[in-house]
């Protein structure tokens, strides 16, 4: 899967680059492990963004690119979680920064603990993507949380997912990214639904690209 449909949620031709979705951690995995895991990730991030084929950016954004932003990796922000399936999920369009409405399903929800209180974040699928074989098992959760608007991007930031084989999970927070919206209006992504908002600053994973949203 490439970075730039990941961030979109919507496949363009002729991005090449594929990175390996790293976000989904055995409970096993030890911190060295989760810390390499982040570090590679964003080193793809990093690589693919510089790719005039594969980036995002804007082609004089892309001229000056000097990396993207991060919060330093906080492994306090690697929570375990219970994984929910939804019985009989039902199809409902997603709002997104343009007028575009694809069709998702609520897969299922993680419950966990951040920061010694109990949150809940949907878990949703596209049925379209998902009848192709790569995505066969990519799910994704959009998230808004108290630092957007400030230091992370105004409509919110995603966190890729795989169907889980186990009722126990990783989410790892340093791994969330912004949509590709957030660096060019080309492209349409979707708005984290408003159960999908945690009412507490998450100091992880990538900062807003620019002082200013498109």
């Amino acid at each position: 899967m490439t970075l730039s449909l990941r961030r979109s949620m919507m496949p363009r031709l002729g991005v090449l680059v594929l990175l390996t979705l790293a976000f989904f951690y055995s409970a096993a995995q030890t911190d060295d492990d989760a810390v390499r895991e982040i570090n590679e990730h964003r080193q793809k991030q990093e690589k693919e963004f510089r790719d005039p084929d594969a980036s995002p950016l804007e082609k004089r954004d892309r001229k000056h690119f000097k990396g993207l932003k991060y919060y330093p990796i906080d492994l306090s922000y690697r929570v375990k979680a219970t994984f929910v399936r939804t019985e009989n999920p039902v199809l409902f369009k997603m709002q997104t920064t343009t007028t575009r409405q694809p069709e998702y399903l609520k897969y299922g929800e993680v419950h966990f603990v951040l920061q010694g209180k109990d949150y809940v974040l949907e878990v949703y699928q596209n049925p379209v993507l998902s009848q192709r074989e790569e995505f066969a098992d990519y799910l994704f959760i959009p998230f808004t949380d108290d630092t957007n608007g400030e230091e992370t991007y105004d409509v919110g930031r995603y966190i890729d997912f795989k169907i889980p084989k186990a009722e126990e999970v990783i989410v790892d927070f340093n791994l969330c990214y912004n949509p590709s919206c957030s660096y060019s209006p080309r492209f349409s992504c979707p708005i984290p639904p408003a159960a999908n908002n945690l009412p507490v600053e998450v100091r992880a994973g990538e900062k807003r690209f620019k002082e200013t949203s498109h």
